[in-house]
């Protein structure tokens, strides 16, 4: 899921102007006929700022393994379930992550 993520252009965009409060970000969909989005951020949560310094860090790092020891902390912090290293769906992390990043909003 996550390096999956990290591939995602439009989202790590984002998430590097998320990180300065008060920024405006325009969102613009060319393919549809839908006027384009501005939107104010506010200061971006623990989750968030977690999620951005580990794309960050897998898009810059050459040392190969990268463990996204804080993002899964504040991951667990949203949702108790993951706290106790048993075995979870890749798309239950999906949606708690996603969910908890906008909940942040």
């Amino acid at each position: 899921v996550l390096q999956n993520l990290s591939q995602t252009p439009v989202l790590r965009e984002l998430l590097k102007e998320a990180k300065m409060p008060g920024t405006t970000v325009k969102i613009e969909l060319p393919d549809l006929s839908i006027e384009p989005q501005l939107i104010k951020l506010d200061q971006p949560g623990h989750l968030t700022l977690a999620m951005y310094q580990f794309l960050t860090e897998m898009q810059e790092t050459k040392k190969g393994v990268i463990t996204p020891k804080e993002l899964f902390a504040q991951v667990c912090k949203k949702a108790v379930r993951f706290k106790g290293y048993q075995q979870q769906d890749s798309h239950e992390l999906l949606r708690y992550l996603l969910d908890g990043m906008r909940a942040e909003e």
